[in-house]
């Protein structure tokens, strides 16, 4: 089988308050769709990611390295989650996409 990236998508100043109605509901969904992948073998590996406003880039030039605050990329939407999934092919892959989305 193989793996494929299903990327989370935020707008860059994201942020949830999980003490909300919202936010619990948003959170079980996306719960009920993890344990689907790992009931069904999908499941390779998932997480979510810390606003931008925290990442540091690092870059190696020249014999040195630089760290530079805030992301790389200067874009409006930034990734905010991952899951690594296995599938038998890109259709059942995109099923699976469409899932998480709904999620």
């Amino acid at each position: 089988m193989a793996q494929y990236l299903l990327s989370v998508w935020h707008d860059d100043e994201y942020v949830m308050d999980f003490t909300t109605p919202d936010a619990q509901r948003n959170v079980a969904q996306v719960g009920a769709f993890n344990e689907e992948l790992q009931r069904t073998g999908a499941w390779v590996f998932a997480g979510g990611l810390r606003p931008t406003s925290s990442a540091t880039t690092i870059r190696y030039r020249g014999g040195s390295v630089s760290m530079t605050d805030g992301p790389y990329a200067e874009t409006k939407e930034q990734m905010g989650g991952f899951w690594v999934i296995e599938a038998p092919d890109l259709d059942a892959a995109l099923a699976l996409a469409q899932k998480a989305s709904e999620a």
